[in-house]
C-alpha cells in the first residue's frame, strides 16, 4: 500500500498542475496555471525556484538536448530557465475561442501530446493534439476541460480525460501515433470528484488525481479500482513519479474554487505533495522533434 501524502512545498498555487520529474536535475518542475508561474523543487535540499510566465501556463515538458516546451494560453513556447525567456513556437488555436492549453505529456517516441480547453470552462471548444516530426495534428475534439494524456507501458493505449464528464477515455495508438477506437476506460461516480491529471506505472495501472475529491486513485489496466490515497486538501490536480527508483509520487494541488472558509480549513491547498508507492512509474521522456 502507498504511504501517506506529505506537503513538501507550500507553493500556494492557485491552480498547480503538470509535475515533471527531471532525473538529471534531481528536481520536480510544475506550474501554477492561474498564477502564471513555473516552479522547481529540489527534494534533497528543499530549495525552490520560481519563474514568471507571460500568460497562463498549462504545462512544461523537457526537450532532448536541453530546455523546455511550455504550453501557454497563447500557444507553444520554448522556455529557457537560465534566462527566464519564453519564445513562441506556434499558435495553436484562434484566440477568439478563448481557449488555453492545459496539460501535456511526452511519450517514449518523443512525441508531445497535449490538450486545449475553454478558459471559462463552459464551451466544448477543447481538443487533443499531437506534435511530432510530421507536425501538429488535432486528434480529438469536443472537450470543455481536457486533462492528461498518459500512455500504457507498451505504447499501444493512450488515456485522455474529459474532466467535466468525469470520464477517462482510452484510445488505441498506431505506430505512427494515429488514434482510434475511443472508449470509456473509467467514469467517476457522483461525489467522487473530477478526474484530473493521470500517470501510468510499470504494471500498466493508471493513477489519477481527483479535483474536489480529496484523493488519488489507482486503476488496473481493465479499469478496476485498486487503491485510494487520501489527501488533506480537496483539489488534487496531477501526479508524476519521481525519485531514483520512480517510487515517489509527486502531486500538485490547487486552491482555485475554495471558499475563504475552505482555504482556512485547508492551509496546504496549492502545495506540492509526495507519497511513496510500491510499484514504480514510467520514466519522464523528453520531446525529440524540436
Amino acid at each position: 500500500m502507498s504511504g501517506e501524502p506529505e506537503c513538501v512545498l507550500r507553493a500556494e498555487a492557485q491552480l498547480g498542475e503538470g509535475p515533471v520529474w527531471l532525473a538529471e536535475d534531481d528536481a520536480v518542475w510544475f506550474v501554477d496555471i492561474k498564477g502564471k508561474r513555473i516552479h522547481r523543487y529540489e527534494p534533497v535540499t528543499g530549495a525552490a525556484w520560481s519563474w514568471a510566465a507571460p500568460d497562463q501556463v498549462g504545462f512544461i515538458v523537457p526537450v532532448r538536448g536541453g530546455g523546455w516546451i511550455a504550453g501557454l494560453k497563447t500557444g507553444l513556447h520554448r522556455f529557457d530557465a537560465k534566462s527566464g525567456r519564453f519564445d513562441l513556437m506556434a499558435t495553436i488555436e484562434d484566440p477568439k475561442l478563448d481557449n488555453r492549453l492545459n496539460d501535456g505529456f511526452v511519450d517514449d517516441k518523443g512525441r508531445l501530446w497535449f490538450g486545449s480547453m475553454h478558459d471559462g470552462e463552459k464551451n466544448l471548444t477543447g481538443a487533443l493534439y499531437r506534435l511530432d516530426g510530421a507536425g501538429l495534428k488535432r486528434c480529438d475534439t469536443g472537450y470543455c476541460i481536457t486533462n492528461g494524456p498518459a500512455m500504457s507501458p507498451d505504447g499501444r493505449t493512450l488515456y485522455h480525460t474529459d474532466t467535466l464528464l468525469k470520464t477517462i477515455y482510452a484510445f488505441d495508438v498506431a505506430a505512427n501515433g494515429e488514434l482510434s477506437n475511443r472508449r470509456v476506460f473509467v467514469r467517476i461516480e457522483e461525489g467522487g470528484g473530477y478526474p484530473d491529471g493521470p500517470a501510468v506505472d510499470v504494471e500498466g495501472c493508471l493513477w489519477t488525481g481527483l479535483y474536489a475529491g480529496r484523493h488519488v486513485r489507482r486503476y488496473s489496466p481493465k479499469g478496476e479500482l485498486i487503491e485510494k490515497v487520501e489527501f488533506p486538501v480537496a483539489n488534487i490536480t496531477k501526479i508524476a513519479f519521481g525519485g531514483d527508483d520512480l517510487r515517489t509520487m509527486y502531486a500538485t494541488t490547487a486552491w482555485k474554487g475554495l471558499s475563504a472558509k475552505e482555504r482556512e480549513d485547508q492551509p496546504l491547498a496549492g502545495g506540492l505533495f509526495r507519497f511513496e508507492v510500491d510499484t514504480p512509474g514510467l520514466p519522464q521522456h523528453q520531446f525529440a522533434h524540436a
